[in-house]
């Protein structure tokens, strides 16, 4: 568990911390699009055309080379929160649901249908922009995890 809550530095989120933000954007957006997937009467589409807004947001969170680091919202930010191993439970069940969901939306249209962006009810996604977020938000965090944990090893083998 202790490796689970160090940081690289005061400042920097911990592993835990990284997968509850996951779980926090997870919390917001699988329910919506579980009940917009249920209620949608759409078909299918023959192609996938990404939006402009959809398309600007979900490149925005694909990993780089030189990740460029971005400001979280506060009521996403889990910052010093107290937290334990259940937040691994909830990742890996909401990853899960996310497979589920891409699997039924083989049934409806990714094009018609529209998710509510976190901050703003008025501005909506496509669901497969939708979708190319959340797994590109999530590479972007387990890849931070990465560097986390290749940092406390590191620092751990400096130790010694």
């Amino acid at each position: 568990m202790d490796v689970l809550c160090k940081r690289e530095n005061p400042d920097s989120w911990n592993i835990l911390e990284c997968l509850e933000h996951l779980n926090l954007y997870g919390r917001f957006y699988l329910p919506q699009i579980e009940a917009k997937i249920r209620n949608s009467g759409t078909r299918p589409d023959p192609e996938f055309r990404s939006g402009l807004l959809g398309n600007y947001f979900a490149k925005s969170m694909l990993p780089k080379q030189k990740l460029n680091k971005m400001k979280t919202f506060k009521d996403k930010n889990p910052l010093n929160t107290s937290l334990n191993k259940s937040v691994i439970d909830q990742f890996l069940k909401q990853q899960f649901q996310l497979l589920e969901l891409i699997n039924q939306a083989a049934n409806v249209s990714l094009n018609q249908i529209k998710i509510p962006v976190s901050f703003s009810r008025f501005i909506q996604l496509k669901l497969g922009d939708t979708f190319q977020f959340l797994v590109n938000h999530n590479l972007r965090h387990l890849q931070q995890i990465e560097r986390i944990e290749k940092a406390i090893k590191s620092h751990e083998a400096l130790s010694i």
